[in-house]
């Protein structure tokens, strides 16, 4: 006879086939003796004798039959006819009632087993029905090797024996989201060996509540137990809403090692209604301690005994209520390593024979043979490991880039196309060469070391063996589990290139990507967009953004992902297929038809359009909803009306999505107050383009590396007022050039000034956060120290 419903305390670790991972890792922390609150499962065989019975499980699988993931109009129609079967068909009698029962059982709390039915009946009907959790549990999640965690449905705060079985149900139907397919198609789980179990646990009303690591997954130190903590409940700490208190505890003698203490000015609670919302902190515990010292120990001492039960280190949800410390979840921490890229340290400057300086752009070393380019049409020549040498890449170099172990341009500096895009591939780069396509030709083998500028003739092995770890935008992991730690008032954000590039940075520490950049998605596809909607292949044009764009929103999922419209200038599109026709020759395409003038122009504004459809797509189809709508190069407030118009014309007005413009020309810091009041969600500081035309300085041009500065005085005002101005409307503000990426100064100023987000290049994330919250402790500790001299009324 089949158990339909399990209680926590008749489970174990064991019980992964009939729980899932949830309920089983729930069923034997409860069986030890840690503090879970009270529950029981609706086991997988439950779940597999509702889809045998009903005949759903032969649907299913003529559902998922032939199903190619990677078409996702397939993939979501496979997904909604499974959802839409599971949910509509009813659930048998027997299941249905067995649920039924062992909720009702949950008002006699520990009562259950010491009373006869009639006066168990009695306090029941005297006794509301309580608040639980209903919580999906496959049974391929939570695994030491796999967290398939988030995978399926989990539901809050519900109440009633008809709910609660309503719930179930659902949690079953989510085991088929377009996600979970997509998922498990990718890791080798067949559908048919899933199968799902459903916690339903009592709701923890919590006061105080976090997340745990028994390591610190971000270092690796297995000595540290990291704790976050913040006010009410837990899930604003976990989709990231909140920044919230860090402390650190000596796993040896449970000392607490350090706190980093945040402001919390709201917390998430249950309403009346029994809805979750947000309600305001009190002023007086704003700035104060979230976890008392001694729940922060009490707290240690637990997850220290949860790992030593399951000797792994361990991923633990915690929450207190009435002061005391409930744990709801505890799962592996199933990556923890760094990987380190190699860069030569300054003493091997003089080491082999140098041919060659430059600007060290992008840190590393590397050797290769030099494959020298001079157009787009001989990329094929660049193979995996070479060395590509050219005047200046551009957009459309990005495949081969992707490819080349290192990159030596004549031209440029720090804030060039080679310098960007290679910092972000985290591939070594030296520019500013002037004599690299020169000196060196086809077929050389050279040695690269582009922490410090230098060539060197040869592979050298003497440079490559002396070199130093670091950690670089490409070094980290691509399944190393995210985790922020440190936590800055003001928001780190990532420039991306590429999409390819989100599975090296997606799990670090940032708050989203603040520049997600159009132009190597176009050229990818390796035809100029007008002549791809000339030949009628526009709907190439909208699949291929969608796809590529919903890739990263899917990484990043919740956090924010800022997408750049097409910014290419004229000389840049002539180069792709078809280029000619439509491109006119400007003599200065860095201030020609780019940007938001293309968009409203008669002759490019179907290739907005397209973009627009693509963004809509991600939002219709793929579900991702963090994505925003960046505008760059607005010089007018009427081009910014126009583009409003276009944008409502496409259906993509009031559906929830942010729309911003790039501050890069001077008449738009000039009219920042009238943008404002147009109602754009945020703006974002392109400080390149920006500081080039305040100063009138090429910022290509490497003659002229010394006029160009964004610390400039003329700069810096530019950037104040931008952000005062934009604040006062409360409009986000928020800098995704490449100053803060170069300098630390310039970081330190934006963040007095109260920018809200700063976007750098992968390899300065880590070294961002730490000085921004450096100069927010310091701005704290100034104001404090103020505020007491303010108050003394000493007599000396």
């Amino acid at each position: 006879m089949v158990d339909f419903v399990k209680w926590f305390n008749e489970l174990s670790k064991k019980s992964l086939p009939i729980a899932g991972g949830k309920g089983a890792n729930l069923g034997e922390m409860f069986q030890a003796g840690f503090p879970v609150p009270p529950g029981f499962v609706v086991t997988a065989d439950s779940y597999w004798e509702f889809v045998t019975d009903t005949g759903l499980k032969e649907e299913i699988t003529e559902i998922m039959k032939d199903l190619n993931i990677e078409d996702n109009n397939q993939l979501q129609n496979a997904a909604r006819k499974v959802q839409e079967a599971i949910v509509r068909e009813k659930m048998p009698e027997d299941i249905a009632k067995a649920i039924n029962d062992a909720y009702e059982q949950m008002k006699l709390g520990n009562y259950s087993s010491k009373i006869n039915t009639a006066t168990s009946e009695i306090i029941k009907s005297g006794r509301d029905s309580p608040l639980v959790a209903v919580r999906s549990s496959a049974t391929a999640e939570d695994l030491p090797d796999a967290s398939f965690a988030g995978q399926q449905e989990t539901f809050l705060n519900i109440r009633g024996g008809p709910d609660v079985i309503k719930h179930v149900q659902m949690c079953w139907a989510s085991l088929f989201t377009a996600r979970a397919i997509y998922y498990r198609e990718k890791n080798n789980f067949p559908h048919m060996k899933v199968k799902i179990a459903v916690v339903v646990q009592k709701m923890i009303e919590s006061e105080v509540s976090g997340v745990a690591f028994s390591v610190n997954p971000s270092t690796g130190n297995k000595e540290e137990i990291i704790i976050e903590a913040g006010y009410g409940l837990g899930e604003a700490i976990v989709k990231g809403e909140i920044n919230p208190d860090l402390y650190f505890v000596n796993k040896k003698d449970f000392s607490i090692k350090d706190k980093q203490i945040k402001k919390q000015t709201r917390k998430l609670v249950r309403t009346e209604t029994g809805t979750t919302d947000w309600v305001k902190v009190p002023d007086k515990i704003q700035d104060s301690q979230v976890l008392f010292d001694s729940n922060i120990i009490k707290l240690a001492k637990i997850i220290q005994n949860i790992e030593d039960h399951y000797d792994f280190p361990q991923d633990i949800e915690w929450a207190v209520e009435r002061n005391k410390i409930y744990i709801v979840q505890s799962r592996p921490v199933t990556t923890l390593k760094n990987i380190k890229t190699e860069t030569v340290s300054s003493a091997m400057k003089e080491s082999g024979e140098v041919i060659l300086h430059g600007l060290g752009a992008s840190p590393g070393v590397a050797s290769g043979k030099v494959v020298k380019i001079e157009s787009v049409s001989e990329l094929d020549k660049v193979k995996e490991g070479d060395i590509l040498v050219t005047k200046m890449t551009d957009p459309n170099m990005v495949p081969a880039m992707k490819r080349a172990a290192g990159i030596i341009t004549d031209e440029g500096g720090m804030t060039c196309h080679a310098a960007i895009v290679s910092r972000e591939l985290g591939t070594p780069c030296i520019v500013g060469t002037n004599e690299a396509t020169k000196k060196l030709n086809d077929g050389d083998e050279i040695t690269l070391d582009a922490t410090n500028g230098v060539v060197y003739k040869g592979k050298s092995e003497e440079v490559l063996s002396s070199a130093e770890p670091v950690i670089t935008s490409a070094s980290v992991s691509s399944t190393s589990s995210f985790y922020r730690k440190i936590s800055t008032g003001t928001e780190i954000h990532v420039n991306l290139s590429s999409p390819e590039l989100i599975d090296k940075v997606a799990h670090r520490d940032v708050d989203g990507v603040g520049l997600l950049r159009a132009e190597f998605i176009a050229a990818e596809l390796n035809i100029h967009p007008s002549a791809l909607i000339k030949e009628g292949r526009g709907e190439e044009f909208v699949d291929k953004f969608a796809k590529d764009i919903a890739k990263v929103a899917r990484a990043m999922n919740p956090r924010p992902v800022t997408y750049r419209t097409l910014d290419f200038k004229t000389n840049e599109y002539r180069d792709l297929p078809g280029g000619a026709e439509f491109e006119p020759e400007e003599r200065n395409p860095m201030i020609g038809w780019r940007g938001a003038s293309r968009y409203v122009s008669p002759e490019y504004v179907e290739t907005f359009r397209l973009e627009l459809r693509a963004l809509k797509k991600i939002r219709d189809t793929y579900g991702m909803t963090n994505v925003e709508l960046m505008i760059p190069f607005v010089r007018n407030t009427w081009e910014l009306e126009k583009i409003f118009k276009i944008i409502e014309e496409e259906g993509m007005k009031n559906i929830g999505m942010k729309i911003g413009i790039m501050i890069e020309v001077p008449s738009s810091v000039i009219l920042i107050d009238k943008f404002c009041e147009m109602g754009i969600d945020f703006i974002s500081i392109g400080s390149n383009d920006l500081t080039q035309l305040v100063l009138g300085v090429d910022r290509d041009n490497g003659k002229l590396g010394e006029w160009f500065d964004e610390r400039n005085e003329a700069v810096l005002r530019c950037l104040e007022r931008t952000i005062r101005i934009a604040r006062s409307f409360n409009v986000k503000t928020s800098i995704c050039g490449q100053a803060p990426s170069v300098y630390p100064e310039i970081t330190r100023f934006l963040v007095k000034c109260g920018i809200d987000k700063i976007s750098v290049n992968p390899d300065v994330i880590e070294r961002t956060r730490e000085l921004v919250a450096q100069v927010e402790h310091k701005l704290l500790l100034d104001s404090m120290v103020t505020k007491k001299t303010d108050n003394d009324i000493t007599v000396l």
